[in-house]
């Protein structure tokens, strides 16, 4: 009986759930498709790193002796129609597959059984910590979902940074060592190169070609796609910038997208990597003295920690979860989300390194570009789209909790106990971005001053009725009622001519989403 396995382009690991029985006389299918490629426009960059991952991938399962079908694109616009017409050619009897990681694909490989008239067995995807399960029982004990309480179970149940059922060092989170702004002078450590070869090359002669109006440039390319550079790449990162991690991993520098980053997202997320691999490899680097504990403990907590967490609540609370608005906010992205060009340095910054990389840490998501959708009331789907398409790690499970809960607060606190605002003074504290900004940072109000700063106290004035029962508000509303009338009016004033003429000014219809 003939199995057909299909293997999706994040699922490039050969240890996974729906290869881990394979026999003689199956066979193994993965495809390129058209709307894979574009349900967004994704980043350039990505879909290079994907489509080229895929094709190693591939030649490595040839190479190892399983029996394959691989289709390139433009043999087939969905991915259903590939696995259609492998089937039909191989003479399958049935269809092996790991869940996938978004919902609207899973959602419609639940229909596949019926319209092929196969069975189709869709297995859990066990390279995650934490199974859909294991979450579910977390989240039914609690009124409100913390990440730090998951995280630390997640510690207990795996061993990871444990001893004698303690945490080492005494402690379980390292983070107040980790907020330290990169000193004057310091050296920043370099990424490793990798030169694409004649297959990476030929997928970008495709995508430059097929996806020429996407977001990106392919110019500055310098993924890993093969299981041998992406241990290359960890290699790297555990050795040489894994040890200054912790003290600088919230830092931000001008013309500095990587500082000591690990770069390894995109890998793990396409399954060049493990999540269990990257951990072990950390915490052996301190254990052996070659790295200290708040880097590495700060490193694991955004896998075993963040990333579990993350993706558990997308599973509990999908599909109503995307459809939220707590804050009711309606704003459309303005087009420097594309172009980079505004007068905003720090917004400047991160939005080129993202078209020139497909990159941006967790501080410039967060605390730059999504700061600023917050606080200027984005629509939801207009900003999480924009984080969807710019991003080689991106991808709905992981981007639109992110995004949706933690930047800019749309489901009303699921699991972030406040809004993640901030005025221009936290930028200047951590970056060097205000220094040599056309707008100055210690003005509060005025068309030269930064506008995170009016903007930052017109979102609280503004979402006083939703937000100033929030205990972890508590101190910032009893500055504001201390404000005088002339001060709130002036942060109004100035926000309103912000939002309604230099914001406007930036208005267009980005290619493809509107």
């Amino acid at each position: 009986m003939t199995t057909l396995r299909l293997i999706l382009g994040d699922q490039l690991s050969q240890d996974i759930a729906a290869l881990n029985d394979y026999e003689a006389g199956d066979v193994v299918m993965g495809a390129e498709v058209h709307d894979e490629a574009t349900y967004v426009p994704h980043h350039k960059q990505k879909i290079v790193l994907i489509f080229s991952a895929m094709r190693h991938f591939f030649a490595e399962l040839d190479d190892a002796g399983f029996a394959t079908r691989y289709w390139q694109l433009g043999a087939h616009q969905s991915l259903f129609e590939a696995v259609r017409a492998t089937a039909q050619e191989v003479g399958a009897k049935r269809i092996i597959l790991t869940a996938p990681g978004e919902w609207r694909l899973l959602d419609e490989m639940e229909t596949w059984s019926d319209r092929l008239g196969l069975p189709v067995e869709i297995r859990g995807d066990d390279r995650f910590f934490a199974d859909h399960h294991t979450f579910q029982a977390f989240a039914a004990k609690r009124k409100t979902l913390k990440m730090e309480t998951f995280y630390r179970q997640m510690r207990q149940e795996t061993g990871i940074l444990m001893e004698a059922g303690e945490p080492v060092g005494g402690t379980w989170n390292y983070d107040a060592q980790n907020r330290k702004a990169l000193p004057k002078g310091a050296v920043i450590p370099t990424v490793p190169t990798f030169t694409p070869d004649a297959i990476t090359q030929e997928v970008m002669e495709l995508v430059a070609t097929r996806f020429c109006d996407h977001f990106g440039t392919l110019a500055t390319f310098n993924w890993p796609v093969t299981r041998d550079e992406a241990e290359q790449a960890l290699d790297d990162f555990i050795a040489v910038r894994l040890p200054a991690f912790g003290d600088y991993q919230d830092a931000m520098s001008v013309g500095e997208p990587f500082l000591n980053h690990s770069l390894i997202a995109p890998l793990i997320n396409c399954g060049l990597l493990s999540p269990r691999e990257v951990c072990a490899r950390a915490e052996a680097a301190w254990r052996d003295g070659r790295a200290p504990i708040n880097a590495v403990e700060g490193f694991i907590r955004q896998i075993l920690g963040w990333r579990e967490f993350i993706r558990g609540v997308y599973w509990l609370k999908m599909p109503e979860y995307a459809e939220s608005n707590a804050l009711n906010a309606a704003r459309p992205l303005p087009d420097f989300y594309w172009t980079g060009r505004t007068k905003m340095r720090c917004m400047a910054q991160a939005i080129d390194q993202t078209r020139d990389h497909a990159y941006a840490h967790h501080i410039q998501r967060l605390m730059v570009t999504g700061n600023f959708a917050l606080l200027a009331g984005i629509a939801p789907a207009e900003i999480e789209a924009w984080y969807l398409v710019v991003y080689a790690d991106a991808y709905e499970w992981v981007e639109l909790p992110n995004v949706h809960g933690m930047a800019i607060f749309a489901d009303g606190g699921v699991f972030a106990s406040k809004p993640y605002a901030a005025s221009g003074s936290y930028i200047n504290k951590m970056s060097n971005y205000c220094r040599g900004c056309s707008y100055d940072v210690k003005q509060k109000t005025g068309d030269d001053a930064c506008p995170f700063n009016y903007l930052y106290w017109n979102f609280l004035i503004s979402n006083e009725d939703k937000l100033r029962g929030n205990h972890r508000l508590s101190m910032i509303y009893k500055t504001l009622d201390r404000m005088d009338q002339r001060q709130r009016e002036s942060i109004v004033a100035s926000s309103e001519r912000f939002l309604s003429h230099t914001l406007n000014d930036d208005l267009a219809e980005p290619p493809l989403l509107r």
